[in-house]
């Protein structure tokens, strides 16, 4: 135990999907919103909830909220009127199936897109209706053979593995479908589809509850999740990148007007959801750079954070190495009023992707160790600020019941520990005054310090530049002045959906092919919706495959699909 000084950490938990709803007809071309509500960020919360004395930096991207808040619609209108829901998985509780064979084995394999031993072998039933689907695999044709009944039962399970393990052991309802196991009819669909409502609808006002109570400080990430730094200038990913090949465009039109849309669309969208001003702002990806901390500091923000490499190789151009614990520390950011936090990449990296196969004590333990040595070791007079910054969703279907163990044990522990102080960047603020100076920032994001994730590949540039020729028509229309101010706003927000970090994110080789085809399809569509709200035919490039992923699809007889991508 350490004999000296002690340790304050923020756990912040990132909340973030894109938009899979089409501004075209509403439709959701992907479920992951309200799956990822009933399972992670419910469950995020309950434990939350469990431990008095926990506390937890949550940080929601505007437009997760927004979907949310629509899917609460769209359940409560079906329940009470028979409105049909627009998202073909969750229709599957409203008995809503298709009618031709492919589009059954397509519905079928949206059934079982979930991890195969944490959420599909784990449920015996489940298993057996994962096996009984192979066929389809192999030829979508024998869709026609799939009955009303097995969807039924299939759309049940699928949801029973989604929902979240706090759900699980609470709710009566779960106990009894998963007692029934099979033979569901109407009544059980429907009470299911009330559960998932219930919880849709909870979720706000539980983390708003939270604030309440100091528990959680809530924070904010601009609107649609765009990296703000490559907006404003694609250069900036050679600061720390030099050799890096950019879009065929030299930079983004109107990059810094659109930059302050998002920022402040999404600070009115934190307020229409929580009713208050947020502090502080995780910016999408951790993407920083000097021109976006002087768009934060001009909007009013108190504090940001990135990746620890972008400290690093800030700290390297101006030849300071900075000792280990450098990066554990609030930094002032020259001539504003703005903070900036880093977090710690190697702790934040083993909840992430390393801890899902300890058992959970091992790896509480584990990390409570590093923790303690941070604060034995550091040198500096106020006690360290350790970051732990991460996604709040993805990581916990890799861990046994959805991490339930391992966050139960993590918040009772630092709940207890002698050393470890558990704080919000804003409280951390209000106790120390005197941060550490920031060197000049060498723009990056979370991810190896770089923008390599979002720029600088074939694909990656490709999606870069059938943006900036939207963005060139967006402008030319608005210029004649013709559409109404309601089409300029719908407009406007189609733009930003386009301009989220999520497309370029999945364009590489690196990605399983099934996904890479799937975005490339939705960032289409949602170019698409922009040129159908400006009233513009649109470049013929959209109707085309660009993805490696997608031209070896066509090729491998893989066009109607392709075809189908708009």
């Amino acid at each position: 135990m350490p004999d000296k000084g002690g340790l304050e950490l923020v756990l912040c938990w990132h909340m973030h999907q894109p938009q899979y709803r089409r501004s075209a007809d509403g439709v959701y071309q992907q479920p992951w919103v309200y799956l990822h509500a009933i399972k992670d960020y419910a469950d995020m919360a309950a434990h939350l909830e469990a431990v008095p004395a926990a506390r937890a930096v949550v940080n929601f991207a505007p437009i997760l909220l927004d979907q949310i808040a629509d899917y609460v619609t769209q359940v409560e209108t079906h329940l009470r009127h028979g409105t049909p829901l627009r998202d073909p998985v969750l229709a599957g509780l409203s008995e809503v199936y298709p009618a031709s064979a492919a589009d059954r084995a397509a519905l079928v394999a949206s059934y079982l897109r979930a991890n195969p031993t944490r959420m599909i072998d784990r449920f015996p039933v489940l298993r057996r209706l994962s096996a009984l689907a192979a066929p389809l695999r192999e030829d979508p044709r024998l869709g026609g053979y799939v009955s009303d009944t097995y969807l039924r039962d299939l759309a049940v399970w699928y949801h029973l593995a989604w929902v979240g393990e706090t759900v699980r052991r609470d709710d009566a309802r779960v106990a009894a479908l998963a007692a029934q196991a099979q033979g569901f009819e109407a009544s059980a669909l429907r009470g299911l589809l009330a559960l998932i409502g219930e919880v849709l609808a909870g979720l706000v006002p539980r983390y708003k509850r939270l604030a309440d109570e100091g528990r959680v400080e809530l924070s904010f990430t601009p609107y649609a999740h765009p990296i703000i730094p490559l907006m404003l200038d694609f250069a900036v990913a050679r600061e720390a990148q030099p050799d890096i090949i950019l879009p065929r465009a030299h930079h983004y039109p109107g990059g810094l007007e659109r930059a302050r849309w998002q920022i402040h669309a999404g600070q009115a969208a934190f307020r229409r959801h929580f009713d208050r001003e947020p502090a502080g702002c995780w910016p999408a990806e951790g993407g920083l750079s000097a021109a976006l901390l002087a768009l934060l500091d001009e909007a009013g923000v108190s504090w940001t954070a990135s990746g620890e490499r972008v400290l690093r190789h800030s700290f390297a151009a101006q030849s300071r190495g900075g000792d280990e614990a450098s990066v554990h520390r609030a930094f002032a950011v020259p001539s504003s009023r703005l903070r900036c936090f880093f977090r710690d990449d190697g702790l934040s990296d083993l909840i992430g992707f390393s801890y899902a196969h300890w058992h959970a004590d091992d790896a509480v333990a584990n990390l409570l160790s590093h923790l303690e040595n941070i604060a034995r070791l550091s040198a500096a007079e106020e006690p360290p600020l350790v970051a732990i910054i991460m996604d709040g969703e993805n990581a916990w279907e890799y861990y046994p019941e959805n991490g339930y163990y391992f966050l139960r044990t993590l918040y009772e522990r630092l709940a207890d520990h002698p050393v470890i102080r558990l704080t919000t960047f804003s409280d951390y603020l209000a106790r120390h005054a005197v941060p550490a100076e920031l060197p000049p920032l060498v723009a990056g994001s979370w991810v190896n310090g770089t923008f390599a994730t979002w720029i600088g590949s074939p694909d990656k540039n490709r999606g870069w530049d059938m943006l900036v020729q939207a963005k060139i028509d967006y402008d030319r229309v608005m210029a004649t002045g013709r559409l109404t101010p309601e089409e300029r706003a719908r407009a406007a927000e189609a733009l930003a959906v386009c301009e989220g970090s999520d497309w370029c994110w999945w364009f590489g080789d690196y990605n399983p092919r099934a996904s890479v085809m799937d975005f490339e399809a939705l960032y289409r569509r949602h170019l698409h919706d922009l040129y159908d709200i400006l009233g513009v035919t649109p470049p013929a490039f959209i109707d085309e495959a660009f993805t490696e992923q997608q031209r070896e699809e066509i090729g491998r007889g893989g066009a109607m699909r392709a075809a189908d991508a708009v």
